[in-house]
């Protein structure tokens, strides 16, 4: 994969709700990069990322990975990505290894080899019930199972969500190490804004339904630091000037 390659094309995605919309949300995704996706409890990350992943139908959108639509219901491209929520899809009655065995036969291109040195790598035992597993085990076994699959996109829905400091670190650290290894794209939407300010490459801040913009983090800060006048400004500090009805012109 070529790190200038778009992934995931964004475009003109719209969706009301009585009190709420999608305004025109647009964005673009690149091979080998972690974007943070950020923006108040309301403020439409969920909707957005269910509407890239078609779980809800948007008005006039086009989603497009590597260049086809998100709505070709191609099994070409569902095999190439890799879906990781908060609140998981897991039977907790099973074991990790049958639940692997429900979800591997879905992707054409499912590796055993992989998913069984990622157990390895994880510290994840393979006859451990479901139920038993913390959190942060959790999502590591979602991890490896998007990985075994050679995701190419890995969406993330608030993966640190409820985990203590060391174990978000940890996953931090993590993630940051498969982007450089297998070259593939991390989209992850949070609240800890203290998790993507360590590893994301570009922010996306969505506010009142409308993308207010998408830059590379260091540019984002150094850009900030002279509009506020803070030399120790964090990512949160531009949220909350934007949160307040601030506006700044590019």
């Amino acid at each position: 994969m070529k790190n200038e390659a778009i992934v995931l094309s964004v475009k003109n995605l719209c969706k009301k709700y009585p009190n709420f919309c999608l305004d025109n949300v647009s964005f673009e995704l690149q091979a080998g990069k972690i974007y943070g996706f950020i923006g108040a409890n309301g403020a439409g990350k969920s909707t957005t990322l269910k509407a890239i992943m078609g779980l809800i139908h948007s008005e006039k959108d086009q989603v497009l990975f590597w260049g086809k639509s998100m709505q070709d219901s191609e099994r070409s491209i569902k095999n190439r990505l890799g879906i990781v929520l908060d609140d998981g899809y897991f039977y907790e009655s099973l074991t990790i290894n049958e639940m692997k065995s429900v979800i591997a036969p879905v992707y054409d291109n499912w590796s055993e080899e992989s998913f069984q040195k990622l157990l390895d790598r994880f510290n994840l035992n393979k006859k451990q019930k479901i139920s038993t597993l913390s959190k942060g085990m959790k999502m590591k076994f979602s991890i490896a199972m998007a990985l075994a699959h050679k995701a190419e996109l890995i969406i993330m829905d608030e993966p640190t969500s409820g985990l203590d400091p060391m174990v978000r670190n940890d996953l931090m650290e993590l993630l940051r190490s498969i982007v450089n290894e297998t070259g593939c794209c991390l989209l992850f939407s949070t609240h800890i804004i203290s998790d993507l300010e360590k590893i994301a490459d570009e922010v996306i801040f969505i506010n009142g339904g409308k993308i207010i913009f998408q830059k590379e983090k260091n540019a984002l800060l150094q850009e900030y630091q002279k509009v506020i006048q803070n030399d120790h400004l964090t990512i949160e500090d531009i949220m909350l000037y934007h949160a307040k009805g601030e506006n700044w012109d590019d």
